[in-house]
């Protein structure tokens, strides 16, 4: 008999994690599973790259309360008549304008945002939060599942994230996922009551969709040497320290295009800075790509700026592709890099980073050494789905 099978997400919009949750859907075996997807939002580029098997469940509506005004929300509710919901929304508010910690403010909200969510009728064998907070909040709180699994896809000491509100959630969860070594090593620092929950999933990737997906060609500078980086446009990706990078590099008379992938907050930081230093026609921002392989695959250099991740798909990505990489020295690069070898990792700050590209930039033989490395590691994790099947067994 099939596996009833929920995941939860919150939208698909182009991250690390969602792109990882396609991939997975992608290789699940549907003869063995049927699978329901939840997603607050209907939205993000990888929403066409749904299987045809998976069943997406309406949005949950009176969720989106949250996710606009107060003046608007509280005008809604009133023409309803839903008063309760009104009341959450003005507890939410007060945490939106006093919480100044973005993680711990959607922690926080869970408590107000969760009285406008219906509890679901349907019992599953299996019920998976994609992601941290409200995605495994939801599984705990409002599904009926013989299992729940949680997924943690980064550092989770770096995110800024309230355990004592996790733990009422994660005692819940039949398993705890984590996507590196390094992030198994944190949770089970960090809550090791529930060390024996914590298992590693590496998130899923297929190079030969990878490589299928590169063939595209993008409008790119061919002059000079090109650099890519991909990544939601937020501080944790060190987008700021590429710039000042890049400064360097043109200063000292390389001549150097470099495109980053992705949007996010941060764009409203980051442009400001390039119009100051006159950097618009050497770094830009494409924002978001449904397709951001060709990038990577037209670039000489591929570069990760990272102030902590938990493992970085995009650097998977950049290795199947066989391009020589400069990654700053996040905890969880040493699962994916060894230095000198396959790659170039460097000291999370701007001085560090241009030295890395410099050196790469000069050094021809090098890049070729890590490109000729590249080429004998063997880089899929499709078998990975099979841990998840062992789980909701």
């Amino acid at each position: 008999m099939k596996k009833r099978i929920l995941i939860v997400m919150n939208n698909l919009t182009c991250g690390g994690a969602e792109k990882s949750l396609v991939s997975m859907l992608q290789s699940i075996d549907y003869s063995l599973c049927d699978v329901d997807l939840l997603l607050f939002r209907h939205e993000g580029v990888f929403m066409d790259n749904l299987p045809k098997q998976v069943n997406l469940l309406d949005e949950p509506v009176e969720y989106q309360y949250f996710d606009m005004s107060i003046k608007k929300a509280l005008y809604e509710c009133a023409t309803k008549g839903n008063i309760r919901v009104a009341w959450a929304r003005i507890c939410a508010g007060y945490i939106f304008k006093t919480e100044t910690n973005r993680t711990r403010c959607e922690q926080r909200i869970w408590k107000y945002s969760s009285k406008s969510l219906k509890r679901l009728t349907k019992n599953y064998d299996a019920a998976i939060g994609y992601l941290e907070k409200t995605p495994i909040y939801f599984v705990t709180d409002k599904v009926n599942a013989t299992k729940k699994i949680g997924f943690i896809h980064t550092d989770y000491d770096k995110l800024g994230m309230d355990p004592v509100i996790d733990s009422k959630h994660f005692r819940l969860l039949d398993y705890i996922v984590t996507v590196s070594e390094q992030s198994v090593k944190v949770l089970k620092n960090r809550f090791p009551m529930f060390k024996d929950k914590i298992v590693l999933m590496h998130n899923i990737v297929s190079p030969a969709a990878v490589i299928d997906m590169a063939s595209d060609v993008k409008p790119m500078k061919k002059s000079g040497i090109t650099l890519a980086s991909v990544g939601r446009l937020s501080h944790m990706k060190g987008f700021d320290m590429a710039i000042e990078a890049c400064e360097m590099l043109i200063r000292d008379g390389y001549s150097v295009t470099w495109y980053v992938v992705g949007e996010g907050e941060e764009r409203r930081k980051l442009e400001p800075m390039l119009r100051e230093k006159g950097l618009e026609d050497c770094f830009i921002l494409t924002g978001l790509q449904e397709n951001p392989y060709p990038y990577m695959n037209q670039c000489d250099i591929y570069v990760q700026t990272s102030l902590f991740e938990g493992r970085c798909l995009t650097l998977t990505e950049a290795k199947i592709l066989q391009k020589p990489i400069v990654s700053t020295n996040f905890d969880a690069v040493y699962d994916q890099l060894t230095d000198g070898q396959n790659g170039l990792i460097v000291e999370r700050d701007p001085m560090s980073i241009y030295k890395g590209i410099k050196r790469l930039i000069d050094d021809e033989g090098l890049r070729q050494q890590f490109v000729e490395h590249l080429k004998q590691e063997q880089l899929g994790t499709e078998n990975e789905i099979q841990k998840l099947y062992q789980w909701i067994s």
